[in-house]
């Protein structure tokens, strides 16, 4: 057994999961500042320089709050809702490739946990999991609202679920291919995925709008109908698990989104430049990084821009119009491909 691979490995789990929710924790920052901006207010900047200790003091806030587990709830069931929700955010990292691989003391260290040749599938398969984090929550709480945010979270999902999976068969067609890692290199120089698929990239952008319960997709937790939604019954660190969840959710999919259809690490010229491994590998990682944090900014962007939709319209857009639209895109890719090229 090769024991350098798994320390290689385990060192990087930890990373990704140290830098997952750093970037997490300043995620509700930047949202909150981005929001001052728009809205014309300076938002936080009391707790440290401009604000920047904000997510510690708010770390520390849930930390310190009281636990309180409803006496009519389901307990076993009430703490695990949010740690499956939470585990199935971070899990989904495992397939993404940060950047190039590192030469340090003559060994290569790869910046992907898991090269797996059904990536895809993967952080789909995980995805889907995690729904069930929303669901049992909900329903734990024995609370009519927040179990009416659990069905709505739970029939939100699996419908966009559907449309999503639909436009990346499209994208699967192209590349033939289902490793991240292979779709991501094919992508060197400018051959972007989103300038030969647009319409499957619209498609996907609009479901991991969804996916991630993010406006004007957050019905399970509008709190002008639904008080709190699906966590109406959480405190404390159960309910900072469900927001750092959710903020986990959105920089994974601007990973993804960065990786299918905007070269991942890769960026034009930059393979060119000839320089020495570590560097290229570190500048590689920057790339990443830097339209990961654009991806996010949009996320945020749209929510303080967009008002929420009704949930009936929520539904159509879903099944009456995103899927039908994959599904098209599917058929005249496939065309394409059988007689043209």
């Amino acid at each position: 057994m090769d024991y350098s691979i798994i320390i290689d490995k385990s060192i990087l789990v930890v990373l990704l999961f140290l830098v997952s929710l750093g970037v997490a924790a300043y995620s509700t920052y930047a949202e909150r500042k981005i929001a001052a901006f728009l809205q014309d207010r300076y938002g936080p900047d009391k707790a440290g320089p401009w604000g920047l200790l904000q997510p510690i003091a708010d770390g520390t806030k849930m930390f310190m709050k009281e636990e309180i587990i409803p006496a009519a709830s389901d307990k076993l069931l009430f703490i695990l809702g949010p740690c499956i929700f939470m585990t199935t955010a971070l899990m989904t990292s495992a397939a993404i490739p940060w950047g190039k691989s590192l030469n340090i003391g003559g060994h290569e260290f790869s910046l992907q946990v898991a090269n797996l040749n059904i990536g895809i599938l993967y952080i789909f398969a995980i995805i889907s999991v995690g729904v069930y984090g929303i669901m049992i929550g909900g329903w734990a709480s024995n609370n009519k609202f927040a179990l009416l945010g659990a069905i709505r979270a739970s029939s939100q999902m699996i419908s966009y679920e559907l449309a999503m999976g639909m436009s990346i068969i499209a994208l699967l067609l192209m590349t033939n291919t289902l490793s991240i890692r292979e779709i991501v290199d094919q992508q060197a120089g400018f051959k972007w995925n989103v300038f030969y698929q647009p319409l499957s990239f619209i498609i996907f952008l609009v479901c991991a709008f969804a996916e991630c319960n993010r406006t004007p997709f957050d019905l399970p937790e509008t709190e002008t109908e639904l008080v709190g939604g699906y966590h109406t019954e959480y405190s404390s660190m159960k309910l900072g698990l469900y927001l750092f969840a959710e903020y986990t959710n959105m920089f994974i999919s601007s990973a993804v989104i960065s990786c299918l259809f905007f070269g991942g690490y890769h960026f034009p010229g930059l393979d060119s430049l000839d320089l020495p491994q570590n560097i290229a590998a570190l500048l590689s990682v920057c790339v990443m990084f830097a339209k990961v944090f654009f991806f996010i900014f949009f996320f945020m962007w749209v929510r303080w821009t967009l008002p929420r939709f009704r949930y009936d319209q929520l539904m159509r857009l879903g099944w009456q119009m995103l899927l039908p639209l994959a599904i098209i895109n599917v058929l005249i890719t496939g065309a394409w491909l059988t007689y043209f090229k």
